[in-house]
């Protein structure tokens, strides 16, 4: 099916449901789309996506759905389960700000604090004006480059750059711009991040994360050393793929695995759906985009209207369909997670490169599913984008 097909399907599902209630009331369960309904556009953004596997999860209050769409891999006629892995990309990101965000409440971070602070013995942190703080880190307003540079050939995903690589490189930079100032999205920086909260907790940070966030909410099978059991599990798309392997290199940016089982898990912590709530403070706007002289990367998913600890505000925050969100892409994935908190929904999927690229932007007509799930009319379309050629998922988001 076509976009513009999608989108069909989609306004005529909002013109035969009932009219969306005004901001701040609460939607009937039984005026809001059951799950058929979800399912059948679950289908609709597989198909058009050109995926050859994809999982889909949405919360909506106490309500949680769960799909699988193609094939675990090319050929394999197995539809993907909960318990099926993926690999999270980006959204490993907000794995990071929720621990950087309980340091800080317990007083062992401060976000201002700057990152030559909790550097290496002998480690030079380079400035432009003024220090890099862990707030730039998790805002990518950093002034470091995306990337360290291209990993050397035959490397496995998300294993490069290690600890020992980006600090010898770190030495050498000279920031694009004055930190605070210019928000240019960054993997390297949450690396860097990752190895501050580790410094400050005298921890390895990968059991930090375990101790602090992943085992209190019983996510036992989201992990950057995944057992030879789970890598035959992962998710397989048509190109780019090599080995599943150990992740912790990258586990401040993008080296997590998980299932639907566990994103689950952290879509009700997000949205307080859960036994456990994640602080107001790890989602909150900590930057106006318009206070900046300049933004790049950050608009995947829709023009951000706030920066926050890696999350992405898109409209105001007093509108009804205010969404909070997060992309992620590389290693033969795109991976998403939107939260709409005045429905309380949230959705997280996960889809595998197909063997043509349909150019669709996922992130955008997975905002439509969502504000559909919620009840609420679509958003208006972005502005049409050069269509890249040969284009390949491997960059990361």
């Amino acid at each position: 099916m076509s976009c513009r097909g999608f989108l069909q399907k989609f306004l005529t599902f909002l013109l035969l449901s009932p009219l969306v209630p005004a901001a701040g009331q609460d939607l009937s369960p039984s005026l809001l789309p059951n799950i058929q309904a979800i399912d059948a556009l679950g289908q609709d953004l597989f198909v058009q996506s050109g995926s050859t596997g994809m999982v889909l999860v949405v919360v909506r209050g106490g309500q949680v759905i769960f799909h699988g769409y193609g094939e675990t891999a090319p050929g394999s006629h197995q539809v993907p389960t909960e318990d099926s892995v993926v690999r999270l990309c980006s959204l490993t990101k907000l794995f990071t700000t929720d621990v950087l965000t309980k340091l800080v409440a317990d007083k062992t971070v401060r976000l201002n604090e700057p990152l030559q602070l909790l550097a290496p013995p002998h480690k030079v942190v380079p400035e432009r004006g003024r220090p890099i703080t862990l707030l730039n880190l998790a805002t990518h307003t950093s002034g470091l480059p995306r990337e360290v540079g291209a990993a050397p050939p035959r490397s496995a995903h998300f294993t490069f750059p290690d600890y020992r690589t980006r600090w010898l490189w770190l030495r050498h930079q000279n920031l694009q711009s004055t930190p605070g100032t210019a928000a240019l999205y960054s993997n390297v920086a949450y690396d860097f991040l990752s190895d501050a909260l580790q410094s400050a907790a005298h921890k390895q940070y990968a059991a930090l994360l375990a101790e602090r966030t992943l085992n209190p909410l019983g996510m036992h099978r989201t992990t950057f050393f995944p057992s030879a059991e789970q890598c035959k599990e992962l998710l397989v798309g048509a190109r780019d793929e090599r080995a599943c392997s150990v992740t912790e290199a990258t586990a401040g940016s993008s080296g997590l695995y998980s299932t639907a089982g566990d994103m689950t898990i952290w879509l009700k912590y997000l949205l307080g759906a859960g036994e456990r709530e994640q602080d107001p403070a790890a989602q909150a706007i900590y930057i106006d985009p318009s206070s900046l002289i300049r933004q790049r990367g950050l608009d995947h998913a829709g023009e951000p209207t706030g920066i926050g600890l890696g999350w992405i505000h898109i409209l105001p925050i007093d509108s009804p369909s205010h969404m909070i969100e997060k992309t992620g892409g590389g290693a033969g994935f795109e991976t998403y997670i939107v939260i709409n908190h005045a429905r309380r929904t949230a959705l997280f999927l996960a889809a595998t490169d197909g063997p043509v690229d349909t150019h669709l932007n996922l992130f955008n007509a997975a905002n439509k599913l969502l504000l559909a799930v919620a009840g609420l009319p679509p958003l208006p379309p972005p502005p049409p984008r050069p269509a890249a050629k040969n284009r390949r998922r491997t960059r990361r988001r």
